[in-house]
């Protein structure tokens, strides 16, 4: 069945994307304006896309009033943020946070969560995530209504329980436990359910076809 977007309207082509493009890595935002208050959001519309420099991207979208949310409002004062990874121990944590509060909240204690320093960026990470990259502004793109606010990575923490061999960058990913973003207001999948389909070369395809030409025979 096709749904034409050009006829939808923006509603209803949102359902059908969050949908179907799933599951999506989540982005736990922490960002801090010019006085110094922290906030925290989880964003789904995230990814990584560049590996030189690293660079991730965001969806930030409005207020319902149209008004800028505050991760925005602190990127475009400061220029810097870190988005922390959500693992299945802090969901309702990272649930909590979502929540709209006034500005000036501290959704990070309201969430009974901590930070610490960052290394490389002002704005502090949540100290409990396993994953925080710490991040400057790339560009900022306007969207409609949203705005795609992509970070360039200038550091990466990973837990140490959670690097199997550091000299050789090696991370023990299942480990991590970080859940996706699925359809609906609340649903979410882990990352414990996995498949190995390792990539070919060439030859290797071709040695496949001709195996699976012979048993045709």
């Amino acid at each position: 069945m096709l749904f034409d977007f050009e006829k939808i309207g923006a509603e209803n082509a949102y359902k059908l994307v969050v949908s179907s493009v799933v599951p999506r890595p989540v982005a736990w935002v922490v960002t801090q304006d010019a006085a110094g208050t922290v906030n925290a959001a989880p964003y789904s519309f995230f990814n990584a896309f560049s590996s030189d420099p690293v660079v991730v991207g965001i969806g930030c979208g409005p207020r319902p009033e149209g008004a800028a949310k505050d991760t925005l409002a602190n990127i475009r004062a400061l220029g810097e943020f870190v988005v922390n990874l959500v693992p299945e121990r802090l969901v309702q944590a990272m649930n909590v946070t979502a929540v709209e509060f006034d500005a000036g909240r501290d959704e990070v204690a309201e969430a009974g969560l901590t930070t610490v320093p960052s290394a490389k960026v002002r704005v502090p990470r949540i100290a409990e995530s396993p994953v925080a990259l710490e991040c400057v502004t790339f560009q900022l793109i306007p969207a409609g209504r949203h705005t795609i606010v992509l970070g360039r990575v200038v550091g990466l923490h990973i837990a140490d329980e959670c690097v199997l061999d550091a000299a050789r960058f090696y991370v023990d990913t299942p480990k991590l436990d970080l859940v996706g973003r699925m359809h609906g207001r609340g649903w979410y999948t882990r990352t414990r359910d996995r498949l190995e389909v390792p990539r070919m070369g060439v030859a290797e395809w071709e040695a496949k076809k001709a195996i699976q030409a012979r048993a045709a025979e």
